[in-house]
């Protein structure tokens, strides 16, 4: 068919071993300096034809990687056929001969793709899941179905790659995010969220300082975010690699619970004792009057805030509190914001947050409760930290790495999907800061897919070595260099 447009024609003639994705191989090299494959074939035996767990698992995180929404997309990998030579190559890497050969027997014919098709995927997605839990998933009823084995070993294999980053970026702190999440989902199968419509709701604990998802439970819609949080909260204590000596906890309202405030302000923990919070609180009725009954001249301006919040220390103990002297002392904060919109008489409006009125003004009103003592502004603006972090990993998970697309209307299929998205996550981050560095650090994905993972080069071997050629002139190309000598020496021993 003639293309009488403007002066170019498309071919399919050059095809061979070309690639659009001459980046993406660079993350096979840090998955495997950070040993996931090892980790995998460890934590998880899931019983598939002819592909081995870490063959399943690799490629879903590279479909993820690389953009792809639904596990239809990875037949747009299986087309890149110079990606599909490196995949093949690096199949092969570090298992003897033995192992070889017990992996070729796996396969009734000879293998022909370089990445499992979708059907395979959907069958090996199914071993999650768990049918006797099914009829416990009601709408009106929290419940959170229990966790498979093969679940767990995903859990497992994350918290290694965690640990992996621990070893080479050391840090003695860890400021913990616990956040919850809506996914919107069409299945009929999925239960109706407090938003009105049907959804799975994860709840999330995010590490601050090292910007890795250290747990994530997959959980229906109409779970409450504070269900079971306490429990949540000790997983992600135990998740914690060594060299961490001090924890800090931020939660927004869902994490007003006295169970989870008394469990770090009475030091139950074994391994870190105390535990230093700030989670917001519940405008109670007996904390909306005591936020009333504050000075007008205790009120001091918030410097951070354009829209003329202020702050006051509130003298207020709440009943589950007690008032023993040798008991942990909790400490109120509330931040008010004038009401701009006067209400018409007989038209007050439901509003969706708590106000409150002082000095015959109203206001919306805000409260954290926290056993630290830091300053007041200095405390709101650590706790604030906690809504550009967490929130923007969320965003992430959900939207540049595909998390949304829940491919099943099993849960057990879409929870297992929703932790492969946690490890391309992890996986992410660790390019960036142990590979990248510099101004990549806190570049979004989409950034990083331009510059670096969506680079053309075609592919060939030569010398029983396989070639990457990139052209000269594009501006990553010493990037791509770059960072595979920096990923040789993470597979250095650890200093």
């Amino acid at each position: 068919m003639s293309q009488q447009l403007l002066p170019y024609q498309y071919s399919d003639a050059c095809s061979h071993g070309m690639t659009a994705l001459s980046g993406l191989p660079t993350y096979l090299d840090l998955a495997e300096v950070a040993r996931l494959s090892e980790s995998v074939r460890r934590h998880l035996q899931v019983k598939a034809q002819g592909w081995s767990d870490d063959e399943m698992v690799r490629a879903l995180v590279l479909l993820k990687l690389s953009g792809g929404d639904c596990v239809a997309d990875i037949d747009a990998l299986e087309g890149d056929e110079g990606l599909c030579r490196v995949v093949s190559k690096a199949r092969w890497h570090g298992l003897s001969r033995s192992e070889r050969r017990q992996r070729a027997r796996h396969w009734r014919k000879e293998r022909k793709r370089s990445f499992p098709s979708a059907s395979a995927i959907f069958r090996y997605l199914s071993a999650f899941h768990s049918e006797s839990e099914e009829s416990n998933r009601l709408q009106g009823k929290a419940f959170i179905p229990q966790r498979t084995d093969h679940l767990q070993g995903l859990d497992l294999v994350g918290r290694d790659l965690v640990a992996y980053q621990q070893q080479r970026s050391l840090q003695r702190q860890a400021t913990l995010d616990m956040d919850a999440t809506v996914v919107e989902s069409t299945k009929k199968q999925a239960l109706f969220s407090y938003k009105g419509y049907r959804a799975y709701q994860p709840l999330t604990t995010y590490w601050f300082e090292q910007d890795l998802v250290l747990h994530s439970e997959f959980r229906d819609g109409n779970v409450p975010a504070g269900h079971e949080q306490l429990r949540v909260f000790k997983e992600s204590l135990a998740a914690l690699p060594e060299g961490v000596e001090e924890v800090f906890l931020r939660s927004d309202t869902a994490g007003y619970q006295k169970e989870l405030l008394r469990y770090c302000a009475e030091a139950k923990n074994e391994r870190f004792g105390a535990i230093g919070f700030a989670i917001g609180a519940d405008i109670s009725p007996e904390l909306r009057k005591a936020i009333e009954e504050v000075e007008e001249c205790q009120w001091q301006r918030l410097p951070s805030s354009h829209s003329g919040q202020q702050w006051a220390e509130v003298c207020f103990v709440p009943n589950w509190a007690g008032h023993s002297r040798r008991g942990p002392s909790y400490r109120y904060v509330a931040v008010r914001e004038p009401l701009r919109q006067p209400s018409l008489p007989g038209m007050e409006p439901e509003l969706p947050f708590p106000v409150a009125a002082m000095q015959n003004i109203r206001y919306k009103v805000t409260a954290v409760v926290t056993n630290r003592d830091l300053p007041a502004e200095e405390l709101i603006t650590w706790y604030r930290q906690r809504c550009g972090a967490s929130e923007q990993a969320h965003a992430v998970l959900k939207d540049d790495l595909g998390g949304a697309g829940l491919p099943s209307a099993s849960f057990g299929e879409n929870a297992a999907w929703w932790a492969l998205t946690v490890l391309a996550y992890n996986l992410n981050t660790l390019m960036k800061r142990l590979v990248l560095g510099g101004q990549w650090v806190n570049k979004r994905l989409k950034a990083i897919r331009y510059h670096f993972i969506n680079v053309a080069g075609r592919v060939w071997e030569h010398a029983r070595t396989l070639w990457i050629g990139v052209s000269q002139t594009h501006p990553s190309n010493e990037l791509l260099h770059l960072a595979r000598q920096r990923i040789a020496l993470l597979g250095e021993p650890a200093g």
